[in-house]
């Protein structure tokens, strides 16, 4: 069980960001506030994993998405959403609701794990309900476009745990496996993968990717591939000491946003 702390639950680096029904449909333009110049920056990829207990009211979990959803305003928020999660292919993982937002920085990510806010809604809508959390964060390798996912969009999350003393190499060719499933594998629309910086919470699983499709047939669709992928499985398979993979449907009443000028 967890206990309540008077340190953020997601202290930096493990801040939790979720989706809300203010849904912004325009285009994120990656920039800073103080230039228009357009740059490329690394976007921060933020998942957590929740496991509901099993006794809990309906209408406490709906409070928890709706406090946590209501959160979307904040200033550091690029892309947020979250919800039940749609398939779990792990049975290492028992997990019930999911998370996925994305910031332009590792300070925003510890920016808005510390905002009051969000602590309040941690502490009175997640931590009583909640008997299981895991959080991971990885820098992008691409700046994965478009930032806020639309409602439906189809997810797939696989954390890699690796064996003790495998090399730097092996890890950069894992993670070259995992880049190049985009160009052989139908209906992916986004992918990004890199090294989990938030260890604490991670338990030991060290390698993440994001894979996005346009909907759940498309998802289901990309399982054609078998072949190439039961190859690609077959290539890290001797290194990995653990696997988990959720599927998850941003609902649709999520909300993505691209960060404001206005404060809280």
């Amino acid at each position: 069980m967890l206990s309540v702390k008077p340190r953020p639950l997601f202290s930096p680096p493990f801040s939790v960001t979720f989706s809300s029904p203010k849904h912004s449909k325009r285009p994120f333009t990656l920039s800073t506030k103080s230039s228009k110049t357009s740059i490329t920056m690394s976007i921060i990829e933020h998942v957590v994993l929740f496991k509901v207990k099993d006794d809990t009211d309906q209408a406490k979990v709906n409070m928890m998405l709706n406090g946590l959803n209501g959160l979307v305003s904040l200033d550091p928020v690029v892309h947020l959403t979250a919800g039940p999660v749609f398939r779990t292919r792990s049975p290492i993982s028992n997990f019930t609701h999911m998370l996925h937002s994305r910031y332009k920085s590792k300070e925003d990510l510890n920016s808005y794990s510390a905002h009051p806010d969000h602590l309040r809604v941690v502490k009175e809508n997640v931590l009583p309900i909640c008997d299981d959390i895991m959080a991971v964060d990885w820098v992008a390798d691409n700046d994965p476009l478009p930032l806020s996912l639309p409602c439906n969009s189809a997810i797939k999350v696989t954390f890699l745990k690796l064996k003790e003393n495998v090399t730097d190499e092996v890890q950069g060719e894992i993670l070259g496996v995992i880049k190049g499933i985009k160009d052989n594998v139908s209906g992916i629309q986004q992918i990004t993968c890199g090294e989990n910086f938030s260890p604490a919470r991670a338990r030991g699983f060290s390698i993440a990717s994001v894979a996005v499709f346009n909907g759940v047939n498309e998802m289901e669709g990309s399982e054609e591939n078998e072949e190439y992928v039961n190859l690609q499985k077959q290539k890290v398979r001797d290194y990995l000491d653990g696997v988990i993979v959720v599927d998850y449907v941003v609902p649709s009443s999520s909300s993505s946003s691209s960060s404001s000028s206005s404060n809280l």
